[in-house]
């Protein structure tokens, strides 16, 4: 009998840990836990570099025909969160960003692409930047894998038109959590 249990707990775990390996998934060689100065906006008081991190993702569902990027933070003091990056209509055969590629001027962004306007009223990439003492903000960053090659939508759309059509579009996401606060 405890042969037996030993047996089925050594097959669940490889069935586990075989699956898990095939999940959709989103990881970072530049940001973990916590957000730095190098991802902090510079504007609204912040004095960071504004560098989007590199990002990498593997394992997209069938299907998939393009990515979309989105960095979100649910506890800014508006009421609605506020939008840092959307970018979309990235083809399904690109599975990273090099850190900075989230800056227009940067050239690193893959072509036919868009990064549309966040809540800074800027396209592209913009970083954390939390009221000073208003404590730790969570950042969700999330890798779209879309059932359509275009949105059919422009730089200049708002982000809540970019996430409803996110929405109708996604066969799977995945995402990563950084937090940050300013003293």
């Amino acid at each position: 009998m405890k042969k037996s249990l030993f047996m089925i707990s050594i097959f669940m775990l490889i069935t586990i840990h075989v699956n898990a390996q095939n999940t959709f998934t989103l990881s970072s060689t530049t940001l973990a836990g916590q957000a730095t100065l190098q991802e902090e906006f510079s504007g609204f008081g912040c004095v960071g570099k504004n560098e989007s991190p590199q990002l990498s993702w593997k394992n997209a569902p069938e299907g998939t025909k393009s990515f979309a990027i989105t960095m979100y933070d649910p506890d800014a003091p508006t009421g609605s969160g506020w939008w840092h990056w959307l970018a979309f209509d990235i083809s399904s055969t690109i599975h990273e960003l090099k850190a900075g590629a989230g800056n227009i001027n940067s050239g690193l962004f893959p072509k036919n692409s868009i990064q549309s306007v966040t809540d800074y009223g800027i396209k592209g990439y913009g970083g954390p930047c939390p009221p000073k003492g208003h404590g730790l903000h969570q950042y969700i960053i999330t890798v779209y894998a879309l059932k359509t090659d275009k949105l059919g939508l422009t730089a200049e759309t708002n982000p809540a038109v970019v996430g409803y059509y996110l929405g109708n579009n996604t066969l799977a996401k995945a995402s990563i959590v950084a937090y940050y606060h300013r003293k």
